[in-house]
């Protein structure tokens, strides 16, 4: 199962690249988001921490309570991209407007670090 959450991830980054490139920001920016929890939720499975359900709430506090403040194994700075994240998607989802070019390229920055970082980490052990 941490094979398929990372190739979610995966796929998910990709389609934030497309859309990203053609403009789609909002869709691009929600896309990114994805990723990034999807990778989250393969360190947790990693981890050996199983819950029922991946809600996004579960998913950060566990991820950051567990992976970044107890062992260490991820920067801390990822607790707040992944909440970060997680509002730039419901306002690209949920909101009047859209998100610009410049915030849907941020979103995809943290996006691709935080799967290369979890990827990385999940592969050397």
């Amino acid at each position: 199962m941490v094979n398929e959450f990372l190739q979610k991830a995966g796929k998910n980054l990709e389609a934030a690249r497309l859309c990203f490139e053609n403009a789609l920001y909002d869709a691009s920016a929600g896309r990114a988001y994805f990723a990034a929890f999807q990778a989250a939720v393969a360190a947790l499975l990693h981890a050996g921490e199983q819950h029922g359900k991946f809600d996004h709430k579960w998913v950060q506090a566990t991820f950051s309570e567990k992976l970044i403040k107890r062992r260490k194994m991820f920067p801390g700075r990822f607790r707040a991209y992944l909440i970060e994240m997680q509002g730039l998607r419901n306002v690209a989802d949920y909101k009047r407007g859209t998100i610009s070019k410049n915030k849907a390229g941020e979103q995809l920055r943290r996006a691709e670090e935080i799967v290369a970082e979890i990827g990385k980490e999940l592969l050397t052990c």
